[in-house]
């Protein structure tokens, strides 16, 4: 261990940091072998190196001896040594002082206690020798070490070599240079943060790199993906895309500062740093001359990042005493300096902190100075930002009806760049500061309703629906329907929406009374725009006034001719055809136009409906690779979390039916940042769950719950419904659970959608079909046979999933030509997991009529899939498959142990140590249930027949090491 953890949370798992574990365990190697090695790790404070040392320390066991030191906060003149006095003290007491072979009195010096003292006196402390005995000291410590990696090789850790004392670093120096063939791997490591210009472990360490064999290991920041890993690892839960943003962009990725906030918080962020935290960033602070920090207070206003001309405009100091106050602050590596002439503070929470320092007054004056500077000279700050950066000054100096009109001409600046989200924000501000400011609607020349409908389209096209649900409500109340009937219709259309976004009403009645109020208006392109629209979504709910609704719309737009000039409303319509084959083309006539014309809204949407098209067709790859080309047109133009998320989930399902299983997941991860709400952030939340369910992931329950919550919901439109409906079975069929599979059971059958949506009903059906054939429930077969005969199979995997349900509970008289057929069909559709499915079936049926030969190549190839596809739980089926029909090496194509995921390898330990399942369950927060399918799981990956063989195969194979 590297020492007593302190009772702040912190993460028990290592995150991001794979490449550095990788290069200490190959400098432990070249030590083995007998290579000199040093490795001088570096980083920032809290940046995890200590972490990081403290997990390489577990993972080599055994395999070598660890010792650790610590260099003390003391200067120059402090106590010499001390990390070695350390590091010799656990010698002293594990070897006893024969280790020392009689040179106890040469390391007294070192390690004080070593020196014969008389009883009742004082033991001496310490002592750096003079340079003439130095020399020999060392000697006897180099050979100390050499001794004790006689046997095994030994790490010697220094921690914090920025506080080294010149002792110290002299015979850290020696033991580098002077290493040859001793089995030692020397690691140092020191805050780079700490080493200002003069600091004089700068110079020393650019000595040790010109030594043979000493590496350099910088430790940066981590990514958003291990922000978000901590986050996880503390909250026990996986968090918010937005509080992983918002702690990331605070943070910057330093770890400490993550588990601080984490810590603090809530799942959705700590809005005020905490004390401890803010008395940590302020430290340093504290220690800079009264000038400095007064110019370090005036940056914070400013922002994290801001230019010298900027700086030297609002602090009108002297121009030498501003570089002095920026010198300091600079050497204190508080701020950082660019050729460009810009300072950024280098932690961003150190800006926060000296920011919510400020006195009300001296926030207020510095604001407005800023404000004022700006507006007199924009080319001040980067392009593009001056009017956020005046709305935002005016508005933290409570200036509020400068702020109005800076907030608002943002918000348009905003818009023109794509900035949705940025717009929503400023507009939302505009709406705050109107009430404070008496004159609002003549300074932006607008009336309050406008501005509620101007912030609504800017909430919606943000993605932020329950925001946009919320401002329906409030324009609502002050539209006059009988004045402004086409605007209330507008309205109510998009209060329509948002219900059934957020899964709170189907938003049909909302739907049909913005109809009714759109037919008292002539025809004209903002009602034909309306209709469509409404044609699009009432087709969601009812497919026959939809339908009735678009040929209306249709029937218009031809009369007037002017096709080419409403593309959304040929795309609304076009999307809700009849036949996909024949709106395919006509789609991509659409998205021509709109790509000459320079719609992108119009091209993304088009793209959606023509990737989910191809989709439905069984052209994965096209469907696949049109989502990804609309998503760079999604971002070019800020629709991401709107339009944008359903292009990625649209491509991880393509990728999901070709087997680009771990591409799939890959974009399910980029949906998932953008945090889409409601039931509109539902479908790549279901494809994930359903992923993640198959391959057995650690996270798989909670995945899966978080999907299968959305039942609850007071609506749901079929398309989101059925998926989880069959999500709902395969989960219980994965975990034996069969109270639960035939209560998703009754509930599938008893839903009509099921024969109406045949493109989300047949994965239910055929998901039916496997509950029947798993517990022989003769009943529940020929129910689901009947069923079968009212669902329309009209594309290539419809027609597979009708012949496996066929085959699973109608074969006839010839089950085995039913299975082939079925094999055929998915080899033909050209979706990898469902193929390996139905061979396993096959093989099953195909055992029995002593087919062996055809049986094992079934068995061999559905193995292979599954172990291409990472699909643990088919991998179990086949292994467990070829062990029964004695097809030893059929069911799996490498050894047991490589399939074993994280999780199982924590319940094998236990199960090693002989712990029941019920106990595993309480080491593990997992219900005995879950305990008990991952005994199950691993006796049949490991092919072997019960716990004790299944512990005795994990010692053989060293399977309860760490997996790293």
């Amino acid at each position: 261990m590297l020492g007593a953890v302190t009772a702040r949370a912190s993460s028990t798992t290592l995150v991001g940091r794979q490449r550095e574990m990788t290069q200490l365990s190959d400098a432990l190697a070249r030590a083995r072998a007998g290579a000199p090695v040093a490795v001088l790790v570096g980083g920032e404070a809290g940046v995890g190196k200590t972490r990081l040392l403290e997990e390489f320390g577990r993972t080599i066991g055994d395999a070598a001896r660890l010792l650790v030191g610590q260099c003390l906060e003391l200067g120059e003149a402090g106590l010499p040594f001390a990390p070695f006095a350390a590091a010799l003290r656990t010698v002293l007491r594990t070897d006893g002082a024969a280790v020392f072979e009689g040179y106890e009195a040469e390391f007294a010096r070192l390690l004080p206690e070593l020196a014969r003292v008389p009883a009742g006196a004082a033991v001496p402390s310490a002592v750096a020798p003079s340079d003439a005995p130095r020399g020999y000291l060392f000697d006897l410590v180099a050979e100390l070490f050499g001794r004790l990696a006689a046997d095994q090789p030994l790490v010697l850790v220094v921690e914090d070599l920025h506080w080294a004392d010149r002792s110290t670093r002299d015979l850290i120096g020696f033991l580098v240079r002077a290493a040859r063939t001793a089995r030692v791997l020397l690691v140092c490591t020191y805050r780079t943060d700490e080493l200002h210009r003069g600091h004089p472990l700068r110079p020393f360490l650019a000595e040790l790199d010109r030594a043979r064999g000493v590496d350099r290991l910088e430790l940066g920041r981590l990514d958003r993906d291990g922000t978000a890993a901590i986050v996880a690892g503390l909250l026990g839960t996986e968090p918010s895309a937005r509080a992983v943003d918002d702690i990331h962009d605070r943070t910057q990725g330093n770890p400490l500062f993550i588990e601080e906030l984490a810590a603090a918080g809530s799942p959705i962020g700590c809005a005020v740093l905490p004390e401890t935290l803010r008395d940590l960033l302020l430290a340093r602070v504290d220690r800079l001359p009264e000038p400095a920090q007064r110019v370090l207070r005036i940056a914070a206003a400013g922002g994290i990042r801001l230019a010298h001309h900027l700086l030297a405009e609002v602090a009108g100091l002297p121009e030498a005493e501003l570089d002095d106050a920026l010198r300091a602050a600079v050497a204190a590596q508080l701020l950082v300096a660019d050729p460009d002439g810009d300072y950024e503070f280098r932690h961003a929470l150190v800006r926060e902190a000296v920011h919510d320092d400020l006195l009300p007054g001296e926030h207020a004056r510095l604001h407005a100075r800023f404000a004022a500077a700006v507006e007199a000279q924009p080319h001040l700050v980067a392009a593009g930002r001056a009017p956020a950066e005046i709305a935002h000054h005016w508005y933290a100096a409570h200036d509020h009806p400068r702020a109005l009109t800076a907030a608002r001409a943002a918000a348009r600046a905003a818009a023109d760049r794509y900035a949705y989200a940025e717009q929503s924000r400023l507009l939302e501000r505009v709406l705050e500061l109107w009430e404070l400011v008496p004159d609002a609607a003549e300074r932006l020349g607008m009336d309050h309703l406008a501005l509620l409908e101007e912030t609504l389209d800017a909430a919606t096209t943000a993605g932020d629906y329950h925001r946009a649900l919320t401002l329906t409500r409030a324009a609502l109340a002050e539209v006059d329907t009988e004045s402004e009937p086409l605007r209330a219709a507008r309205l109510l259309d998009q209060r329509g929406r948002m219900l059934a976004m957020l899964g709170k009403s189907d938003g049909a009645a909302e739907l049909r009374q913005a109809y009714e109020l759109a037919a008292q208006v002539p025809d004209g392109p903002q009602r034909l725009r309306l209709l469509a629209d409404l044609a699009d979504h009432l087709a969601r709910v009812d497919l026959i006034e939809g339908a009735r609704i678009a040929a209306e719309v249709v029937q218009t737009v031809t009369a007037a001719g002017v096709q080419d000039a409403m593309l959304p409303v040929q795309l609304a319509v076009l999307w809700r055809g009849d036949s996909p084959d024949l709106g395919l083309a006509e789609l991509r006539r659409c998205a021509g136009l709109a790509r000459a014309a320079g719609e992108v809204p119009a091209l993304v949407q088009a793209l959606v409906h023509i990737s989910d098209v191809l989709f439905e067709l069984g052209r994965y790859e096209e469907s696949a690779r049109t989502a990804a080309d609309g998503m760079i047109e999604a971002r070019r133009v800020g629709i991401s979390r709107s339009t944008g998320k359903y292009l990625l989930s649209n491509q991880a399902e393509a990728l999901l039916a070709l087997g680009r299983w771990a591409e799939a997941d890959q974009i399910c991860a980029k949906a998932a940042r953008l945090d889409p709400p409601g039931v509109s952030g539902l479908h790549w939340l279901q494809l994930r769950a359903g992923l993640r369910l198959a391959q057995a992931h650690p996270n798989a329950d909670e995945t899966v719950g978080r999907a299968l919550a959305f039942l609850s919901k007071p609506y749901l439109h079929p398309h989101n419904r059925l998926p989880l409906a069959e999500l709902r079975i395969a989960a219980a069929l994965a975990t034996d659970d069969r109270d639960e599979a035939r209560r998703a059971v009754e509930a599938s059958l008893a839903d009509p959608a099921v024969v109406a949506y045949p493109r989300y009903g047949w994965p239910v059906v055929a998901a039916l079909a496997r509950v029947a054939r798993h517990t022989a429930d003769g009943e529940l077969a020929a129910r689901v046979a009947a069923l079968v005969t009212t669902v329309p199979a009209r594309f290539p995997a419809e027609r597979a999933y009708a012949a496996e349900v066929a085959a699973t509970v109608a074969p006839g008289d010839d089950p085995l030509a039913a299975w082939r057929g079925a094999v055929t069909a998915w080899r033909a559709a050209g979706q990898p997991a469902a193929l390996a499915r139905v061979l396993l079936a096959f093989a099953e049926v195909a055992a029995g009529t002593g087919e062996r030969d055809e049986v094992a190549a079934a068995v061999r190839e559905a193995a292979a899939i599954a172990d291409g596809l990472g699909a643990t739980l088919l991998a179990e089926q086949a292994a467990t498959l070829a062990r029964r029909l004695g097809l030893r090496g059929a069911g799996r194509t490498g050894p047991g142990a490589e399939l074993l995921t994280e999780r199982e390898r924590e319940v094998l330990r236990l199960v090693a140590e002989g712990h029941s399942n019920s106990r595993i369950a309480e080491q593990l927060f997992i219900s005995p249930k879950t305990a008990s399918v991952h005994v199950s799981r691993i006796i049949a990956k490991l092919d072997v027949r019960n716990r004790v063989e299944a512990a005795a195969v994990a010692h053989r194979l060293n399977l309860l090491a760490d997996p790293s």
